[in-house]
């Protein structure tokens, strides 16, 4: 589990979630104590399929303990 902050990602795996309109993104953390981790989160509304979002820069905030990633074009 990842502090609350904001983390500079990148994708490294994508899949779509079955019966679901939302993503499950793997992304690798880029800088600070948790540079190479891999986190997986689940995304809705990103307006972007699987191969889109594979490679794609991003930014994954955690606050209270809940994740939100937002991916740059």
């Amino acid at each position: 589990m990842l502090e609350d902050g904001v983390y500079d990602v990148f994708v490294v795996d994508v899949e779509t979630l079955v019966g679901a309109s939302a993503l499950r993104l793997d992304v690798t953390i880029l800088d600070g104590p948790h540079k190479g981790e891999v986190v997986s989160v689940r995304a809705e509304g990103l307006e972007v399929d699987e191969i889109g979002a594979l490679g794609m820069p991003g930014t994954l905030t955690v606050v209270d303990g809940a994740p939100t990633i937002s991916l740059e074009p």
